[in-house]
């Protein structure tokens, strides 16, 4: 299996987060503007799969199913384009905080750009792609948007909507929204990574729960299309503020908090192979005390000194089972892999400090 084990994964982590608070803000805030229309084609085509009255009225749980399979495009379109999420942030940030390589400052700021330039896309997306487009205009999808809005922000009570916020953002169980987003980076190549994300972010809408920028499309949809309830003002307070806090205390303390403390505190550096040809980057890790060992002639080998192990004298099956990994490529190391090697993303800010006050 070529898939960075899962405390590798949280360094990966807390190094994106680093890396991003390292990322021009005029650059962040674009990065972040594209990401909401990318979210919003996934939301409309979650609309217009569930605009099916029958369905609604017989088998709601199964068109709500069938809505969920398709939300993930716009997550994946996200992914791919290495889009800025301000939900995805809130874990990214919250880790490389925890884990001391940026400060508090960065982190608001960081999240601060990413959650108004979200709001910026996907009400650009909103109003002028499928609003002055006229792609909802019609009957059942104009009763549709302002139905699905209802039942998002009308219906449930507030406390109600932070709860399935945190829900939204929780990886308490890996079947929700954010898990998605790290095992997103545990695996190396397209398909698993859209697999990856593809059946958690599934998961979490066929069950209701709530996404502070998906939501930036639901209910303003219904607000363009005339929803006799809702206002922007009853918007701010019912959804987006319930929501926006939800989506912090899951991703930031259940997600963030707990899996830096497992995997990252009292563990010392964490070592990333980005070579996907060696052995190593496919051992699995014994938990968040420690990585796997294996034996070998009567002697216990870790896992981190696989690549030290003396190549196999010829006929020697059982060394060469070890030392090689089947259907390997060879040495490979993506982009992303060299870029987050970078000794800048590695450091904790009193080693960089450190570092400045010898220099000077």
């Amino acid at each position: 299996m070529d898939a960075f084990t899962t405390q590798q994964t949280i360094e990966l982590v807390s190094r994106i987060g680093c890396k991003k608070s390292h990322m021009r803000l005029d650059k962040l805030w674009f990065n972040s503007f594209m990401a909401g229309p990318l979210l919003g084609f996934g939301c409309a085509v979650a609309l217009s799969t569930e605009t099916a009255p029958w369905y609604q009225e017989n088998a709601p749980g199964l068109i709500r199913s069938i809505g969920a399979l398709l939300f993930p495009i716009g997550l994946v379109m996200i992914v791919l384009s290495g889009a800025d999420l301000f939900t995805s942030n809130i874990m990214f940030m919250t880790t490389a905080f925890l884990h001391r390589r940026i400060s508090i400052v960065h982190l608001l700021i960081n999240w601060a750009i990413s959650f108004f330039g979200n709001m910026a896309g996907m009400l650009f997306f909103m109003a002028i792609i499928t609003g002055y487009g006229g792609v909802f205009q019609m009957e059942p999808y104009k009763s549709e948007t302002i139905n699905f809005a209802t039942m998002k922000a009308v219906d449930p009570q507030w406390h109600q909507i932070f709860l399935r916020g945190i829900g939204g953002k929780s990886s308490s169980f890996f079947q929700i929204h954010v898990k998605a987003l790290q095992d997103e980076l545990t695996s190396r190549e397209i398909v698993s990574k859209i697999a990856a994300i593809w059946f958690p972010t599934a998961t979490f809408v066929a069950l209701g729960l709530d996404h502070v920028i998906a939501n930036m499309y639901f209910i303003p949809i219904a607000i363009w299309n005339g929803a006799p309830v809702i206002t922007v003002s009853f918007y701010i307070w019912k959804s987006l503020i319930p929501a926006f806090i939800g989506n912090i205390v899951g991703g930031g303390l259940f997600v963030g908090t707990v899996y830096w403390y497992l995997f990252l505190t009292g563990e010392g550096a964490v070592d990333v192979d980005f070579n996907i040809g060696s052995l190593e980057t496919a051992m699995e890790a014994g938990g968040p005390m420690g990585r796997q060992k294996s034996q070998r002639n009567g002697q216990v080998v870790s896992a981190n000194h696989v690549n030290d192990i003396s190549e196999s004298k010829e006929g020697d099956s059982s060394s060469e089972a070890i030392s090689q990994l089947p259907n390997s490529g060879g040495y490979m190391a993506s982009g992303i892999g060299r870029e987050l090697s970078a000794e800048k993303y590695t450091k904790r800010k009193e080693q960089l400090i450190g570092e400045k006050t010898e220099n000077v």
